[in-house]
């Protein structure tokens, strides 16, 4: 018991450093805010009468596209670190990550390594299960049990999902960070944490809990690891990292040719999808 809230209290003041870290390496940056730009408009005189239904009618058009169409103000104190770790997380997928996983491809037939996600995804049914049931979609929490069930028997330890295409059973994708965010817990400033990506504080801390139920990471006295130390967990996870990529390779080079800004867009593309899958 000691020994386990010994390695909670290191986690915890690891993540309190992490963050004030990022603090500190967001405060050197300089704030940008978004302003809205005032405009003097001279009236002109025109031709034809209008009468002042039709200015009304106009004028609250005006309004309501403005409201549709007004920049979202991002509250970003760590765009300075965000910035150079969004570059940093680039230049690691292309150089490292996008290669190994186009070599893994050519080794691993499309058939074996679906059933390596089925297999990875199957695994995360504690961390679904927690989630839904925190949320009270206790219905859901059914379904992604008999889920387990199916694709642990019938699907020979989840390689396969007969759940999904016999049954016609969707897993139902929960995390903490969706809990808090369903509790009313905002996602505070963006984060963009190394080889991970983009994340916010709330979501960075969820990350723990998740963990703690997540067979993937080895934690002390549980019962059912999926592996027996840390170093496993690292190489475990670093596999299901390039198995997935191998499953999606020209995506993420798909979307940055929108990007004129690629930290923002990321960061906006992330914040918009949480938002919208808290809300689901």
């Amino acid at each position: 018991m000691i020994a386990r809230m010994r390695r909670v209290f290191s986690l915890v003041r690891l993540f309190l450093v992490m963050t004030i870290t990022l603090w500190l390496a967001g405060c050197s940056a300089s704030l940008q805010s978004v302003k809205g730009v005032d405009s003097n408009q001279s009236q002109e005189s025109v031709t034809g009468d209008l009468s002042s239904g039709e200015e009304d009618m106009d004028d609250a058009f005006s309004d309501e596209f403005a409201e549709e169409f007004a920049v979202k103000e991002v509250y970003d104190p760590l765009s300075g670190y965000n910035r150079f770790m969004t570059k940093f997380n680039d230049t690691f997928y292309t150089y490292i990550l996008d290669p190994v996983a186009r070599g893994y491809r050519a080794v691993l037939h499309k058939e074996v390594r679906s059933s390596i996600g089925n297999f990875f995804h199957n695994l995360l049914y504690p961390v679904r299960l927690v989630n839904n049931v925190l949320q009270l979609k206790f219905k859901n929490a059914m379904e992604e049990t008999g889920r387990f069930v199916v694709n642990s028997t019938i699907g020979i330890l989840g390689l396969f999902d007969p759940a999904k295409a016999w049954l016609e059973w969707e897993p139902h994708e929960e995390d903490f960070g969706q809990t808090l965010g369903f509790y009313g817990v905002g996602g505070g400033f963006h984060v963009v944490l190394p080889f991970l990506g983009p994340s916010n504080l709330r979501d960075m801390f969820s990350m723990y809990p998740d963990a703690e139920v997540d067979p993937n990471y080895y934690v002390p006295k549980r019962g059912y690891n999926l592996v027996s130390n840390d170093m496993e967990t690292i190489g475990l996870i670093s596999l299901e990292k390039v198995n997935f990529t191998s499953q999606h390779i020209g995506e993420y080079e798909d979307l940055k040719k929108d990007a004129v800004d690629l930290y923002p867009f990321l960061r906006d593309i992330y914040e918009q999808h949480r938002e919208k899958l808290i809300k689901e």
